[in-house]
């Protein structure tokens, strides 16, 4: 089960939405759906993600500054739809991908490389396989900005220590926790 919620430093103190993130698919869609939840520009957005116990993910918005990432377990996360919106190939230091390298996995038959062909059968294995699996080379830890939240109070060693409930926690260091558990 997942939880995401989003909260937004203002001059007042913080504000908790919970959120639905079905119509986004990228992390530059997930910064502007924050951009747009708060009044002022400059404030501070943060959106939290967790999946049970598995992994969690803090995705921190300075007005129009780039998306600062947290996953606590990317392998995890790998595995998951919301996951893979904050895997972007530069957190983890991969190239972007080519989309010419992907034409280059099609057969001129329509199926990709290792693929059976049409009346084959599936391979029962593939579908096992791609579920247990990350991408190949996701590491089975932390990725991204570790000192993201570091001038709101949460220390990196903060941010690496927390496991379960950690949304819950980290609101709690934030001084936020009354106003998430509003939408929890």
């Amino acid at each position: 089960m997942y939880f995401a919620a989003l909260l937004a430093r203002t001059e007042d103190g913080w504000e908790a939405s919970d959120t639905e993130l079905d119509d986004v698919e990228t992390l530059d869609d997930l910064a502007e759906f924050a951009r747009e939840a708060t009044a002022e520009a400059d404030d501070t957005v943060l959106v939290l993600l967790e999946q049970e116990d598995l992994w969690y993910g803090v995705v921190r918005i300075d007005g129009e500054d780039d998306p600062r990432v947290f996953v606590s377990n990317a392998a995890a996360a790998g595995r998951s739809a919301y996951g893979e919106i904050l895997l972007t190939p530069e957190l983890l230091g991969r190239e972007p991908e080519d989309d010419s390298a992907l034409d280059s996995l099609t057969d001129l038959d329509g199926t990709e490389d290792g693929e059976p062909a049409a009346g084959a059968g599936p391979d029962p294995d593939a579908a096992d396989d791609a579920a247990d699996d990350a991408a190949p080379g996701t590491p089975a830890g932390p990725v991204g900005d570790t000192e993201l939240l570091e001038d709101l109070g949460v220390s990196e060693k903060q941010l690496l220590a927390l496991h379960s409930d950690a949304v819950n926690e980290i609101a709690e260091m934030l001084g936020a926790a009354d106003v998430l558990e509003t939408v929890r």
